[in-house]
């Protein structure tokens, strides 16, 4: 197990355990955060624990050509009813991911303090939300971490008001990705809802190897 100091570095993913778990302690300065991103590294950990890093073997992406899109989302797509934008309301989209409850898990990994880091990396451009409206209230979204020069969109979490808000919120990014020639959408941990929708896992080496400019 790694111990992280003050010093900005991070250890070999190749030394995470086989649940993933690389390192422990460190902070979420932004610094921190962008040098994790890029190396296939990302937090996770509960409410009074330290922060633990992550870079578990396989990987959960999901290739912007690849998305599934079911007769019925794309019929909820045409009738346009969904409004999409873009980085209007981030701190309502995480805070709206931390509250909605999710099967088979008690509380939230997102908590107060890692809101404040991601709404720092939301202010220097990194964080990224796509967000779903209807008649003017936002009712579905996701947000994520941006690695332009990587081609790589590093998912975090999403939620929906409304059957189907963020599906078509993955929709839309998937689309814009794919336009732009990105490699791939990291959602990190693989789950049936993820299987879904057309994510895949990969071994860890490829993964990084992605991220390679």
């Amino acid at each position: 197990m790694f111990f992280l100091q003050k010093q900005l570095i991070f250890p070999s993913v190749d030394l995470a355990n086989s649940e993933g778990l690389l390192a422990v302690g460190g902070d979420l300065s932004v610094d921190r955060l962008k040098l994790a991103y890029q190396s296939g590294i990302f937090p996770w950990f509960s409410p009074g624990d330290p922060i633990l890093w992550w870079s578990p073997d396989p990987r959960a992406v999901l290739f912007p050509d690849r998305l599934k899109v079911s007769k019925s989302l794309r019929r909820t797509i045409n009738k346009g009813h969904f409004e999409l934008r873009r980085n209007t309301a981030f701190e309502e989209v995480i805070r709206h991911c931390a509250t909605i409850p999710r099967s088979g898990e008690d509380g939230t990994w997102i908590t107060e303090e890692m809101i404040r880091a991601y709404l720092k990396l939301h202010q220097q451009g990194m964080a990224k939300s796509y967000e779903i409206w209807k008649e003017g209230k936002l009712v579905g979204g996701l947000y994520g971490v941006d690695l332009p020069q990587q081609k790589v969109f590093c998912g975090e979490s999403m939620f929906s008001l409304e059957s189907d808000a963020s599906k078509v919120a993955l929709f839309y990014l998937a689309q814009e990705l794919k336009a732009k020639e990105y490699k791939l959408i990291d959602c990190q941990i693989i789950n049936d809802h993820l299987l879904s929708l057309g994510v895949e896992i990969v071994p860890r080496t490829a993964f990084i190897s992605y991220l390679n400019v």
